[in-house]
């Protein structure tokens, strides 16, 4: 005889309550597998995720890079001519300790403010300006018109921290350093001259015309799209926008003896525009840490730049530290800047591009355009002596770059040929 439905359901529920009182509870070593599944699943994701972010960073570093390189060309639309490096003013006698200059110390990206929508920061360099930095009280006199020296920490535009002007791989922030950049201006495969361009001065005074030797010199060794104190235009750019590098990526320092992002200075300028790596031979950097610069217990300690002079510390500045790179060693190499017992953070030298990305750089072409560079990209022979007035062979005046392909990209007219990728 069969059951009713609901007698036969009730009897199903009471054999599931039967059987599911004698289920049992998962084991430990179950429980263990499965944390274990799970951790490897954690570590096997975490690096894509910061892999994911990193890139989503060098996306963003590059499309700041590329509003500075229309700014660029905003710029040269407007006044057919390209910022100049190291421009900026000039007052006979003064040695910069009045605040009534600056010195003409400026870099470029201070003249192309207003073009990449930093309007309201132009009006305050280009015009009299009575505020001090981080204080309620007002400067009398003013201070002047383009600025007083980039040193002067209570300007407050040379303090100001520009987001298009930064890179987000790069950690850098805060004090010591005023307003930092990313970013710096090409000048050249030569470090000869590069400091000092078409410029001359006694005793505080500009030489008006400047001699024929420090033109014949600096037309020789200046020869990167970028010169200081001369006004460039593209028409200038002979090799092509599209084969010249007009700008480099580099690193902030962190204060922690890196050779990329703190200078060894006052070094023999002859010896290095003679031998650029000179400071690798002179066994400056830690041979048991090659990243970093020794501290005399492995080689030799060199002497540093002080600590508020790190790499791309003052983006209002020309200094060779601060907003200028060449292309003399490959990306990622140490700077080192001569100048003697007089020299400091804006001395001639060697003075490569460098970034936080794995692998290489961003580099601005002339054409606008934003590449990476590798660290590995052909860099020539950095035995061989920068092109200047006196070298010989390779360094002679007019010749190709001595450093391969990367000097090439950096050089506006020496009508090297680029026929291979660099990226």
């Amino acid at each position: 005889m069969h059951q009713s439905q609901p007698a036969f359901l009730a009897s199903v529920f009471q054999r599931g309550r039967r059987w599911g009182s004698h289920r049992q509870a998962f084991t430990l070593v179950e429980l263990l597998v499965v944390i274990a599944i799970i951790g490897i699943l954690v570590g096997l994701l975490l690096p894509a995720v910061q892999a994911a972010r990193e890139a989503a960073r060098r996306m963003s570093c590059s499309n700041n890079f590329k509003q500075l390189g229309l700014a660029i060309h905003n710029y040269h639309s407007a006044y057919k001519k390209l910022p100049i490096y190291k421009g900026g003013t000039w007052s006979n006698g003064s040695d910069g300790s009045d605040n009534r200059d600056n010195r003409m110390d400026l870099s470029i990206w201070v003249g192309i403010t207003p073009f990449f929508e930093q309007q309201g920061l132009w009006d305050q360099i280009s015009n009299p300006n009575t505020k001090i930095y981080d204080a309620d009280a007002r400067r009398s006199p003013p201070w002047p018109p383009m600025g007083p020296p980039t040193s002067q920490a209570n300007y407050p535009p040379w303090r100001t921290e520009i987001p298009t002007m930064r890179c987000p791989s790069d950690p850098g922030g805060g004090l010591p350093a005023f307003g930092r950049t990313n970013y710096a201006a090409c000048l050249g495969d030569s470090a000869w001259m590069m400091d000092q361009g078409h410029f001359e001065q006694s005793g505080g005074i500009l030489a008006q015309p400047m001699s024929a030797t420090v033109a014949v010199e600096a037309n020789a060794s200046c020869r990167g799209p970028f010169v200081a104190r001369r006004t460039m235009r593209f028409r200038d750019v002979l090799d092509g926008l599209s084969n010249t590098v007009f700008a480099g990526e580099i690193a902030t320092d962190l204060g922690d003896r890196d050779k990329r992002t703190i200078a060894s200075i006052q070094r023999d300028s002859v010896e290095i525009r003679d031998e650029p790596d000179h400071c690798q031979h002179e066994n400056l950097i830690d041979p048991e840490r090659p990243s970093f610069w020794s501290d005399g217990t492995y080689g030799v300690a060199p002497t540093l730049a002080p600590f508020d002079a790190g790499r791309g510390y003052r983006w209002a500045s020309g200094g060779t530290s601060f907003s200028a790179m060449n292309t003399i060693l490959p990306p990622n190499k140490e700077i080192c800047l001569g100048g003697g017992a007089s020299g400091d953070a804006s001395s001639m030298g060697v003075a490569p591009a460098s970034s936080r990305h794995i692998g290489g750089i961003h580099v601005m072409m002339g054409d606008g355009s934003i590449t990476f560079v590798t660290d590995s990209i052909e860099a020539g022979d950095v035995h061989h002596a920068n092109v200047w007035s006196g070298g010989t062979g390779p360094s002679s005046v007019g010749s190709s770059s001595p450093y391969g392909l990367w000097g090439a990209l950096g050089t506006r007219a020496s009508r090297e040929v680029i026929s291979e990728s660099f990226n």
